[in-house]
């Protein structure tokens, strides 16, 4: 009889800031899955947006969750030190012929798109018009060459094409037909770091052996180009669990700049590691 591997849950959040109660649903869910299904659980700290991360707020992630009691395999997978593997994902897309650089600027887009009358807008903000998509090769050759700078896109319409129809399972919505087109031609990497959020988390799944990734319904959308990643990358295919966000009071999603709900400040307010499960339904995630 084949032994299964044991499943991989994960939580990876991004140390640009404090983690207020949203993390801590998020992580406790996450865990709490890990702890039902008798599977791992892992950290990841996200850490590729070099102007917003600081090694303080990925110490206090640490220190944070630890209170909360959670513990995970170590080390947790930190981002920033894994560049190359991004880099053979852009490669192995490049040999594909599914990228291309882009020398627009975001206010030369916006331009673009309002002489152009029409302002389509996909999960990622305004969708690219593809100006770039069709420049000679002369041309990106003396740009490139020139030390212009550039994002590199993902010609989704081929990439689409070439792996015909995707669908994902959604342990609360069922199967999901992928629609990456929704995005456009996303940015995959840039001149100065080869990796973006789409592709690096990506890659991080697969190579983590990631079986269910659970997540927060604000990054539903995004497993449409991920599931399109998967396929181009041949990487396996997890399943997704797409979770309920936590709210404030208001109804608002909570968010970073939430700071009197971040964690280490309700526990300076003598707040318990009980009180903080309490408050964002620990007790319900059992049943989901």
């Amino acid at each position: 009889m084949t032994t299964l591997p044991q499943p991989i849950f994960r939580f990876a959040p991004s140390p640009s800031g404090y983690l207020h109660l949203g993390h801590a649903y998020s992580a406790l869910f996450s865990w709490t899955q890990a702890q039902k299904n008798n599977a791992q659980f892992i950290l990841r700290i996200e850490d590729i947006d070099t102007t917003r991360c600081r090694k303080e707020f990925t110490e206090a992630i640490y220190e944070d969750l630890t209170w909360l009691g959670l513990t995970w395999a170590d080390p947790p997978r930190i981002q920033s030190e894994h560049m190359k593997d991004y880099q053979q994902a852009l490669t192995k897309l490049e040999d594909q012929g599914l990228l291309y650089p882009c020398f627009c600027t975001r206010k030369e887009i916006q331009q673009e798109v309002q002489q152009s009358g029409r302002a389509p807008h996909g999960p990622d903000g305004l969708i690219y018009p593809g100006t770039c998509r069709n420049l000679s090769a002369t041309e990106k050759d003396e740009r490139l060459a020139r030390g212009d700078s550039y994002a590199l896109r993902l010609d989704t319409t081929k990439a689409c094409a070439l792996t015909g129809d995707l669908s994902w399972k959604d342990q609360s919505k069922g199967k999901i037909k992928a629609t990456p087109e929704i995005f456009g031609d996303v940015v995959l990497g840039r001149k100065d770091i080869h990796t973006s959020y789409h592709l690096s988390v990506t890659v991080d799944d697969a190579l983590q052996n990631i079986s269910c990734v659970t997540r927060g319904t604000d990054l539903f959308e995004a497993t449409h180009i991920h599931r399109l990643l998967q396929a181009l990358l041949e990487f396996p295919v997890p399943t997704w669990h797409h979770h309920d966000l936590i709210h404030d009071k208001d109804g608002n999603r909570l968010a970073k700049r939430h700071n009197a709900l971040a964690i280490r400040e309700l526990r300076s307010q003598g707040n318990s590691p009980e009180d903080i499960k309490r408050m964002v339904g620990v007790e319900d995630f059992a049943r989901k």
